[in-house]
């Protein structure tokens, strides 16, 4: 009997596994449990049904081609090849490929990371921005050789024919779409100028624009700071791409429609708009002239000098006679005052009384004789005249 150490007989049933063409390549279904993701991007999980379980591995290089983020408790169909794990001398399933069970890998896959990406916030249209109305730049994201990328140049530059266009080439689909989507994305976003971005393709099957439901374009687009068009497939056709996006068009030609204004129309309305101009001003300028008609009748514009100064003249030679008239009464009414004040000293001046003929007679002393008293016979009084006076001596004083 012969006899085996623990690593050799690990060995052996590894090369029977392994040289086993239905162990080679086979797929196996069960339920997902204990699932795991390394930071070295491996998976590592569970495979069971109600009666058995089995480990499964898939390695990163396959990994990042999962359409779904595996979780536990669904349902998958795992390809690959069986082996033994020697250090542990388990048997595992080496997964190549992986699949939801149910409606299908794509359309559960989808639906995977739509709920994924809405849970983050990246279908909020409070996060969407809102593209530039008169773009100067247009970036161009698409394969340059299908008919999308040619009905799009046509329209752009019939619709605006002054707009720039950066065109940036890659695969729309295969495997290494979703890479060269995401980098032509954020290649745009480091050239400068450039106001909106439309990426795209023509009409295909699912599997054709599928690069356009993977999270890598999906982030792409949502973390662009220039606004994004998306624009896949047909009117029918809807893509996580056009979920993410801050616009979406139904097909390329109508994304170039969107993205910039139609030069004609907007030369009909700024037409428009000139009418409407001019005719406000005309009317605003008619309504003027006949203010200025109305006007130009009124006394007081037509003859303004005579409007305002005749008028002004003649209250002015008023005021200066009655001015004259006040100074002349304030003159005359102290004048008769004086005059009648005048009269008065004079009818009481004694001089007056003497005009008539009469006179008075003063002593030596020059006192005033008002009776014959006051004089002895033989004095000397003097009499006054009107005019002149006269040296008398008393002869008799009775």
């Amino acid at each position: 009997m012969q006899e085996l150490t623990v690593l050799e007989l690990t060995r052996y049933l590894k090369n029977i596994m392994e040289s086993d063409h239905i162990l080679a390549n086979l797929w196996v279904k069960g339920e997902v449990s204990n699932f795991k993701r390394a930071s070295s991007g491996h998976l590592y999980l569970t495979l069971k049904d109600t009666s058995s379980c089995i480990r499964v591995v898939m390695f990163r290089s396959r990994a990042r081609r999962l359409r779904f983020d595996p979780e536990d408790g669904m349902s998958v169909r795992v390809r690959g090849y069986i082996t033994i794990f020697e250090r542990d001398g388990q048997y595992q399933l080496y997964a190549e490929e992986m699949e939801p069970v149910g409606s299908g890998a794509m359309f559960a896959a989808l639906e995977n990371l739509k709920k994924k990406l809405s849970a983050e916030g990246l279908f909020d249209p409070n996060r969407k921005k809102k593209p530039p109305r008169y773009p100067a730049c247009v970036g161009i994201i698409t394969s340059a050789t299908g008919a999308a990328v040619r009905d799009m140049l046509n329209i752009l530059h019939r619709r605006w024919p002054p707009l720039r266009i950066m065109l940036a080439p890659v695969k729309v689909q295969g495997e290494s779409a979703p890479d060269e989507l995401a980098n032509a994305l954020n290649m745009l976003n480091k050239l400068p100028d450039i106001d909106i971005i439309i990426i795209g393709r023509g009409g295909g099957s699912i599997e054709d624009l599928w690069a356009f439901n993977t999270e890598k374009v999906a982030r792409g687009i949502a973390g662009s700071v220039i606004p994004v068009i998306s624009a896949v497939g047909h009117e029918t056709d809807f893509t996580i791409s056009d979920m993410v996006a801050d616009m979406r068009a139904p097909t390329p030609s109508a994304a170039a429609e969107m993205a910039v204004p139609d030069c004609r129309e907007l030369t009909r309305t700024v037409h428009l708009y000139r009418q409407r101009m001019t005719r406000c001003i005309r009317q605003q300028v008619s309504t003027y002239l006949r203010r200025l008609d109305f006007c130009a009748r009124n006394r007081v514009l037509a003859r303004p000098v005579s409007a305002l100064c005749d008028q002004r003249r003649q209250v002015l030679d008023l005021l200066d006679k009655q001015l004259r008239k006040a100074a002349l009464d304030s003159i005359r009414t102290p004048a008769n005052r004086l005059s009648l004040l005048t009269g008065r000293l004079n009818a009481l001046s004694p001089l007056s009384t003497l005009t008539r003929g009469y006179s008075f007679t003063t002593l030596p002393d020059g006192t005033v004789v008002k009776d014959s008293s006051q004089v002895n016979p033989g004095e000397v009084v003097t009499v006054h005249l009107y005019r002149g006076i006269l040296s008398c001596r008393v002869e008799d004083a009775t």
